[in-house]
């Protein structure tokens, strides 16, 4: 009992952080996990918190992202992640040494695992580029990042209290002419050119569904000719 209490006790307020160990089987699609600095901790990644990318064997050294202490008959179960946004920032964490200071903060961020992930940054001092310092000198902060999530694209951008420059962000590397926010519906209105309209969707429609998650809001994209003849409609309804 005093064992599972010490185990408890060390890791209750560590949730978020970064945790390293080595496999030592995988069991019915979970990994488990036998930690560096607590042999004796129960430790699993569940199939859900792995990336699709990914293959482990035993003996592999895997790092994780705490998520959660999960209550058991035989104790506390550590409940690691290498799915969840959590584990994006703490990797940021460890390689960018504005983030552990918390000089630079992510505000936000979205995610799909083992495609792309998008983050929102900004900093406490006006003197650090916040999307600089994540990136690091020719992109080697950011590379070592990408290459622990098995090659997950990145996108860093500058987070802002205004929702509309945070779409337009968001939307890169697409080109914004207007938006228009509906606060009460959360949901934004891009007006675009034509040329920009595959950009702002990207590839199957993840680069706009990653910027509706980190921003919070639905987002409708129009070209300029769409916005025209939505605006004629309304007016000829009116």
């Amino acid at each position: 009992e005093e064992e599972r209490d010490r185990i408890r006790d060390e890791f209750l307020h560590r949730v978020g952080e970064l945790l390293s160990g080595e496999v030592q089987q995988i069991e019915r699609g979970k990994i488990i996990v036998i930690m560096n600095r607590a042999r004796e901790a129960e430790a699993i990644v569940p199939w859900k918190d792995q990336n699709p990318r990914e293959r482990f064997r035993q003996g592999d050294p895997i790092r994780a992202v705490l998520k959660k202490v999960e209550e058991t008959p035989k104790g506390p179960r550590l409940i690691l992640s290498r799915a969840d946004p959590i584990f994006v920032e703490a990797l940021f964490k460890l390689e960018v040494p504005e983030v552990y200071q918390g000089i630079v903060e992510i505000k936000e961020r979205a995610r799909e695992v083992g495609g792309r992930s998008k983050i929102a940054v900004w900093s406490r001092d006006d003197s650090i580029d916040p999307v600089g310092a994540c990136v690091g000198m020719r992109g080697s902060r950011v590379q070592s990042v990408v290459n622990e999530l098995s090659g997950e694209k990145i996108d860093i951008v500058h987070w802002s209290e205004d929702v509309a420059s945070l779409a337009v962000s968001a939307l890169a590397p697409a080109e914004i002419q207007k938006v228009i926010i509906d606060d009460q519906n959360k949901r934004i209105e891009v007006i675009l050119t034509e040329e920009n309209l595959s950009k702002a969707i990207g590839r199957r429609g993840q680069n706009v569904r990653l910027a509706s998650k980190l921003i919070d809001f639905e987002i409708d994209i129009l070209t300029e000719k769409e916005e025209s003849e939505k605006r004629q409609l309304e007016f000829k309804e009116k």
